[in-house]
This record gives structure tokens, C-alpha cells and sequence, in this order.
């Protein structure tokens, strides 16, 4: 039971990783980006590739896979995204699931269909038990290793929100960017800066969970959707909602796909759907004030 538990911990905590760069994109920004599964297969193949072709150590991919994946955010915020900031959003949708295709067309041609295996180090392939019974903690080393490394995250990116003159400027751009422009705040390179970094998370995220999740063309198409549940649940107003939505849902999966095999992803859903009638704008998202 407890090591059900902690796998669920660490499944969501992958999933939070995964999906805060969108959120981020939806809740500060107001866009739409269904390609963010894109830059979390692209985070993905840039640890594989390094790793199998550049002979780099596991620990040095992980950065390597969030500054690039961060840097092609920042460009093709800069050439094709920004022009689709004040289109409806049912454009945005459209536009970014068209990215999302073309992406999943690319990697197959040049790197195959084939699902990429990842080599962790030893020191992450040890399993730790603690207890007995049927409270016995089984731990894996990598696990503990995303779980603790995605609670460091979560801390840093709170507080540069919510403490930094960055985090200031960026809700005063999303707030009124006429505004913020008059008081000399660059809107453009602000937005730009965020994107860059929901993008370099997709993709860090997507370097942690190609050994979980499992990594191929299709990973887009396959995750997408449980990156906009953990938004709709969680709220995109606060790094908190994503988290929370995160963690319940992969507890949930977790341990439905062991008690209920049959109904594990069926499970996922009706918790969504239970808690979106609870909060129709999901657990942790600000009222409005009169």
C-alpha cells in the first residue's frame, strides 16, 4: 500500500513537472499551447541523444534538456506563437495541435517509431525497503530522486513568482500590457522569457519521464491529455493548483491501474469529472473580486 502510495507521489510529481509549463501559458499568458507535449518529446530525444551519441552522463543531460528545449521555446515564441497572442482561442488550439502533428511527423522520419530506452546510473537503479507487511516502503532511488527534485522546483518557482521583480512584471504584463508598457516593462521580452521557461520545464520534464513513461513520436498525442486535466483540476492561477491536481491524479492512476486494472484510466476521468462539478474552475483558482 505505501509503495503504491509513493509511486503515485512520484508519477504526479512527473506530471506536474509536465504540465506547469502549461499552465504557466494558460494562466499567465492566456494561450492555448496543445504543443506542449512537443516540448516535452523534445526534452526527451535530447537526453536520449546525448546520452547515446555524445556519451554524456545522465545528471548533465537533465540541464542540457531544459536550456535547449527552453531556447527553441524562446524562438518560435518569437516567430510563430506572438502573432497568435490576440487570436481566439479556438485558433490557438487549432494552431498548436497542427504543431503538435507536425512535430510527431518529424521525429518519426528522422529518429524512427521505435520507443528509445534511457540507461539510468547505477546509483539511481537501487530499491530501498523499509518496514514490513503490509506496510512494507518499497523506494526506488530514481523515484526519490524525481520526488525530491521536483519538491526543489516547485519551491523555486513559487517563490520567483511571488518574490522576484520578474514575477511583479510578469502579472503586470498579463494584468494590462498597455499598461505595464507605459510603465516601461518589456511586455514582449517578458512574455518571451516565460514561454522560454514553460518550455525548457516541458522539456525537463520529458528528460525525467522518458525511463517511467516511456519515450516515442506518439508521446505527445499520449500525455497531452492528462496535462490539460491536471490544469482544468488544479487551476492555473497558482503553482499550488497544478501541484495538488498533480499528485491526486497520479495517486488515483497509480493505484487504480493495480486494484482495478481493467478500470485504471476510466478512474482518472470520473475523479475529473467529480471535482470539476465540485470546482468548475478547479481547486485552487482566485474568485473574482466585485
Amino acid at each position: 500500500m505505501l509503495t503504491l502510495l509513493f509511486d503515485g507521489v512520484a508519477y504526479g510529481m512527473l506530471l506536474f513537472v509536465l504540465s506547469l509549463g502549461l499552465a504557466v501559458t494558460m494562466g499567465l499568458m492566456n494561450f492555448i499551447n496543445l504543443a506542449h507535449g512537443a516540448f516535452a518529446m523534445a526534452g526527451g530525444y535530447v537526453l536520449v541523444l546525448l546520452m547515446q551519441r555524445a556519451g554524456w552522463p545522465f545528471l548533465a543531460c537533465l540541464p542540457a534538456a531544459f536550456v535547449l528545449t527552453a531556447l527553441a521555446g524562446a524562438v518560435l515564441e518569437r516567430t510563430l506563437y506572438r502573432p497568435m497572442y490576440g487570436k481566439p482561442h479556438l485558433d490557438q488550439v487549432l494552431f498548436s495541435i497542427g504543431l503538435t502533428f507536425m512535430a510527431v511527423a518529424a521525429v518519426d522520419y528522422s529518429l524512427g517509431s521505435q520507443q528509445q530506452n534511457v540507461q539510468l546510473p547505477e546509483m539511481f537503479r537501487h530499491r530501498f525497503e523499509l518496514g514490513s507487511g503490509a506496510w512494507q516502503l518499497g523506494v526506488g532511488a530514481y523515484r526519490l530522486f524525481i520526488v525530491l527534485s521536483c519538491v526543489a522546483l516547485a519551491l523555486v518557482l513559487q517563490a520567483l513568482l511571488a518574490r522576484t521583480r520578474f514575477g511583479s512584471r510578469l502579472r503586470a504584463a498579463v494584468d494590462d500590457p498597455r499598461v505595464a508598457a507605459g510603465l516601461g516593462i518589456p511586455v514582449d521580452r517578458v512574455f518571451m522569457l516565460t514561454f522560454a521557461v514553460g518550455s525548457g520545464l516541458a522539456g525537463l520534464g520529458g528528460a525525467l519521464g522518458a525511463d517511467i513513461l516511456g519515450l516515442d513520436p506518439s508521446f505527445p498525442l499520449k500525455f497531452m491529455v492528462y496535462f490539460l486535466i491536471v490544469c482544468a483540476v488544479g487551476g492555473t492561477s497558482s503553482i499550488t493548483g497544478p501541484l495538488v491536481a498533480a499528485l491526486v491524479l497520479g495517486i488515483a492512476d497509480v493505484m487504480g491501474k493495480y486494484y482495478a486494472p481493467k478500470l485504471g484510466g476510466f478512474i482518472v476521468y470520473v475523479l475529473m469529472i467529480a471535482i470539476l462539478l465540485w470546482r468548475p474552475q478547479g481547486l485552487f483558482t482566485r474568485e473574482s473580486r466585485a
